[in-house]
C-alpha cells in the first residue's frame, strides 16, 4: 500500500527524532500499512505506541485508538502535539471533556487535521459518538492495553469485550491490538474476541535483563523496611503499589511524616489532585508515588528506579506490568514485593460472591502468584515460563533467588511419585488435589472419587506439602507436566514426562522459600525485630518502681510493660522519639519521660550502643472521626450510651475506644456519667482497688471484684482511674 512508496526511516526521524527502529517496530508498521490485522506483544518500554502512531501519520483518514485510562490518553496526545506544529493532530474524547471541548474535537476530526483520535471503550459505545465516527474515514483501529479484553488478563474491563460490535457499527478497518503482558490463553482470548484470529503476531521477549526481582517477607515492620529502602535510594524515583485506597493514603502520610517527598494517587481522588500528583512525579518535585494499580499505565517516565509492591498483586500479569514501569531506559530497576500468605487469603475472600467462573479464574491466577513468590527458582525463569517463553540460563544473576541460591536436592523419586499420581487420577485434577492425595488427606472430594483407595494415596506423607508443591512447580518449568489453562488448570503429563516415567533420570530441585514464620508476638510496635536489651529493661523497671513509690502510683500507671520493652529495644533518646513508643502519649512523655530518656542516653553512651538508624517510623497522628466525636461529646457531658447510639456502635465498643484514648495519654472526665449510673461508694471501692493493684488487667479485677460489681462498672472506673492518675 502507501507504505511501499514511503521511506519509514525518514518519517521516524522527522516526526519522532529517532535514527533507527527498535526490534520489530518496522515490520509491524509495514504489516499495518498493508491493511492487515496485527497483534503486538511487546514489554513495557519496548515502543508499542510508535507502532500505531507512525502509520496513523502516513495513512489516509483518522486512526481510532481505544485506550483504558484518561491519564494515558492525555499523556500520549500531549506527546504527539509536541512533535508537530498542529495541536489538532491528536485528540481524545472521554468523560473529562465538556461539550465545547468535544465540539472542537469533532470539528478538527471532520476537517481532516486529526490523525489520531483516542477514545475510552465506554465512550465508544455512546450512540452520538458512533454516529459521529460513521461520518469519517477511519484508517485503522488500535486497541491499546488489549489484555483488558480477557477475563484471564490482570485488568479485565467488560467494556473491552464490546469493541468488535462497535467496529461493525462504525465501519470495518484493520485492527492492531497491543499489550505488554499476555499468556497464550490471554492472546487467544483477545484475538477471538476482536475477530482477528488470523492476525499476524509479533511477539518480543519478555525478559527485562536490567530489572532486579526480589520477594521479601511482609512482617509487622513493613513500613520501616520500606522507609529504610527509600532512604538508601534517596533522590531516585519510585512507585509503591497498594491494593486499597486507604492503604495508599495511610502509607503516603507515613512517608511524608518521615521526611520522604511522597504523594498518594488513586481513582477515588479528585481528578485535579490526581493529575497534580502525576505531574509532580514526572517533573521530579516528589520522589515517590504511592498508588493503586490505576497509576503508571502509559506514564512516560523512563527513569523510575524502583517499584515496590506493598501488597502482592492478584496475578503475575499484573505484577509483570507494574514492575515493567521500572528502568524503562535500560538503567537500574529494582522490583521489591512484600509477601505474606495472609494477603493471599484476603484476596481469596474478595473473590467470594463473584460468579463461580470468575472465582475459579481468580483463584488460578492467585495460585500462580503464590507459586512465584514462594519458589526458590530463578524469578526470571519463572516469569518467562508463565508467559510461555523458555529462559535457558540457569542463574540470571539479577534476582534474590539467583544471588542467594539454595542447595539443590535430588528429587528423581519424588517426581516419579508425582507423575504416577497424576496418571492414577486420569490427569483430571489440579496441583492442590494431587498434593492432598500424596499427603493422604481424606477430603470429601477425594472420598467421592474413591481416590483414597489408590495405591498412591498417602504415599508422600514422609514429605511436606511445601516439598510436593516445589516438585510440581519445578516439573512444570522443566516441561514434564503442563497446566491445561483452558480446563481449570488440570495437570497433564507431557511427552517428556512420559519419557521420564519410562527412563527416570536425575531431577534436582530447590526447596521453596518459607514465608510462614511469624514475627515474635508482643506489643512492641516501636520495637522492630531487634531484641530487647535485658540490662536496660531491668534498669527501666527499677526506675519505674522508684517513681511509683515516690508518686504513690501503681507502676503500670507510669508506663506499661510493653512500653518499657519497646524503649529497651529502640533506645529513644529524645522526647519526640519517646512519644512514638507504644502507649506513650504526649502527656505521659512530659510527665515522666525525662528521667527515662536520660537513663537510656547514659546506657547508650556507656555501652557504645549503635542505635538502628531507622529505629522508629514516625506514625501519623490518629485523626479518626470517631475518636474526635467521642472526645467532643464527653467534653459536652453527653451520656455515654447516647454517644454509642449516635455513632452506631454498641456500648462495649465505645468503652474500648475510650480505653484507647485514655491509654494513649488523653485526659477524659467521665465523672458525670459514673455519678448517674453508680453509687459513689461503689465507684470509690473499685478506684481504691486499682490504686493498690500491681496490674490494670480486667481479668484480675473481675476475679477480685466480680461478685459485687459488673464488668461495665469496673471498666468505667478503670477509665476514670487511668485518666486521672496516668495522664
Amino acid at each position: 500500500m502507501q507504505g511501499k512508496e514511503i521511506n519509514l526511516a525518514e518519517v521516524l526521524k522527522v516526526h519522532f527524532g529517532f535514527d533507527t527502529f527498535k526490534g520489530e517496530q518496522e515490520a509491524i508498521i509495514h504489516n499495518l500499512l498493508a491493511g492487515n490485522d496485527t497483534f503486538v506483544l511487546m514489554p513495557t518500554g519496548g515502543g508499542k505506541s510508535l507502532c500505531y502512531q507512525l502509520p496513523a501519520l502516513i495513512m489516509e483518514g483518522t486512526a481510532i485508538v481505544i485506550s483504558p485510562l484518561i491519564a494515558l490518553m492525555k499523556n500520549q496526545v500531549d506527546a504527539m502535539r509536541n512533535m508537530g506544529e498542529e495541536d489538532g493532530i491528536a485528540h481524545f474524547i472521554n468523560s473529562s471533556l465538556n461539550k465545547a471541548a468535544i465540539d472542537q474535537v469533532k470539528a478538527d476530526v471532520l476537517s481532516g487535521k486529526t490523525k489520531l483520535l483516542y477514545v475510552a471503550p465506554e465512550s465508544l459505545t455512546k450512540e452520538d459518538n458512533i454516529e459521529f465516527l460513521k461520518q469519517i474515514k477511519i484508517s485503522f483501529y488500535a486497541v491499546d492495553e488489549a489484555h483488558c479484553i480477557s477475563e484471564w488478563g490482570h485488568d479485565f474491563r467488560p467494556e473491552y469485550r464490546k469493541i468488535r460490535d462497535m467496529v461493525k457499527h462504525i465501519g470495518v478497518a484493520p485492527i492492531i491490538a497491543l499489550t505488554a503482558t499476555a499468556t497464550n490463553k490471554v492472546r487467544d482470548d483477545i484475538k477471538k474476541n476482536l475477530g482477528i484470529v488470523s492476525a499476524k503476531e509479533f511477539t518480543h521477549s519478555f525478559n527485562r535483563a536490567n530489572l532486579y526481582y526480589e520477594i521479601r517477607p511482609k512482617t509487622k515492620n513493613v513500613d520501616k523496611d520500606i522507609i529504610r529502602f527509600i532512604k538508601a535510594n534517596a533522590g531516585k524515583s519510585g512507585i509503591i503499589y497498594c491494593l486499597s485506597r486507604k492503604m495508599v493514603e495511610d502509607l503516603a502520610s507515613i512517608l511524608q511524616a518521615n521526611d520522604i517527598p511522597a504523594l498518594a494517587y488513586h481513582a477515588g481522588m479528585e481528578a485535579a489532585t490526581r493529575s497534580a500528583a502525576q505531574d509532580a512525579f514526572i517533573m521530579e518535585k516528589v520522589d515517590v508515588i504511592v498508588a493503586t494499580i490505576a497509576f503508571g499505565m502509559g506514564i512516560d517516565k523512563p527513569d523510575v528506579r524502583y517499584v515496590i509492591h506493598y501488597d502482592i498483586p492478584k496475578s503475575l500479569e499484573g505484577y509483570y506490568q507494574e514492575t515493567g514501569r521500572a528502568g524503562r531506559d535500560g538503567g537500574e530497576g529494582q522490583c521489591i514485593a512484600f509477601y505474606h500468605t495472609k494477603d493471599v487469603q484476603k484476596l481469596e475472600k474478595f473473590l467470594e460472591g463473584k460468579p463461580l467462573a470468575e472465582q475459579d479464574i481468580g483463584r488460578q491466577l492467585l495460585q500462580e502468584t503464590t507459586a512465584y513468590c514462594e519458589s526458590s527458582v530463578c524469578r526470571r525463569k519463572m516469569l518467562l515460563h508463565y508467559f510461555g517463553e523458555t529462559y535457558e540460563v540457569n542463574n540470571c544473576g539479577n534476582c534474590d533467588n539467583c544471588l542467594n541460591p539454595k542447595k539443590k536436592v535430588e528429587a528423581k523419586e519424588l517426581l516419579e511419585t508425582v507423575l504416577e499420581t497424576i496418571q492414577a487420577v486420569k490427569e483430571n485434577f489440579k496441583s492442590d488435589y494431587i498434593v492432598d492425595v500424596l499427603m493422604g488427606k481424606e477430603t470429601s472430594i477425594i472420598q467421592d472419587h474413591r481416590h483414597d483407595d489408590l495405591e498412591v494415596f498417602g504415599s508422600g506423607q514422609d514429605e511436606s506439602d511445601k516439598t510436593w508443591n516445589a516438585v510440581i512447580r519445578q516439573a512444570l518449568i522443566a516441561g514434564y507436566i503442563v497446566k491445561d489453562v483452558e480446563n481449570y488448570g488440570l495437570l497433564k503429563i507431557t511427552k517428556a514426562g512420559k519419557d521420564f516415567m519410562a527412563h527416570p533420570k536425575s531431577f534436582q530441585i530447590v526447596e521453596d522459600n518459607d514465608f510462614e514464620e511469624e514475627e515474635a508476638e508482643g506489643p512492641m510496635r516501636g520495637g522492630g525485630s531487634f531484641a530487647v536489651d535485658p540490662e536496660l529493661y531491668s534498669m527501666l523497671k527499677d526506675l519505674r518502681k522508684k517513681l511509683s513509690k515516690q508518686l504513690e502510683l501503681p507502676p503500670y500507671v507510669i508506663f506499661q510493660d510493653p512500653s518499657l520493652e519497646a524503649m529497651a529495644t529502640t533506645y529513644p533518646i529524645t522526647m519526640d522519639e519517646l512519644k512514638n513508643i507504644t502507649g506513650v502519649g504526649e502527656g505521659k512523655a512530659k510527665r515522666y519521660g525525662e528521667e527515662f530518656i536520660n537513663l537510656i542516653k547514659r546506657h547508650v553512651e556507656e555501652n557504645e550502643i549503635e542505635r538502628p538508624e531507622d529505629m522508629r517510623v514516625r506514625t501519623v497522628a490518629n485523626k479518626s472521626k470517631l475518636k474526635v466525636s467521642i472526645i467532643q461529646s464527653i467534653d459536652r457531658k453527653v451520656a455515654l450510651d447516647d454517644i454509642a447510639v449516635s455513632n452506631g456502635i454498641d456500648f462495649d465498643e465505645l468503652l474500648s475506644e475510650i480505653d484507647t484514648i485514655v491509654y494513649s495519654g488523653t485526659k477524659l472526665n467521665i465523672d458525670y456519667f459514673i455519678e448517674s449510673v453508680m453509687d459513689e461508694d461503689r465507684a470509690e471501692d473499685i478506684y481504691e482497688y486499682f490504686k493498690e493493684s500491681e496490674t490494670d488487667s480486667m481479668d484480675d479485677a473481675i476475679d477480685e471484684l466480680g461478685d459485687e460489681y459488673t464488668e461495665e462498672e469496673i471498666r468505667l472506673v478503670r477509665i476514670k482511674f487511668i485518666s486521672e492518675m496516668a495522664n
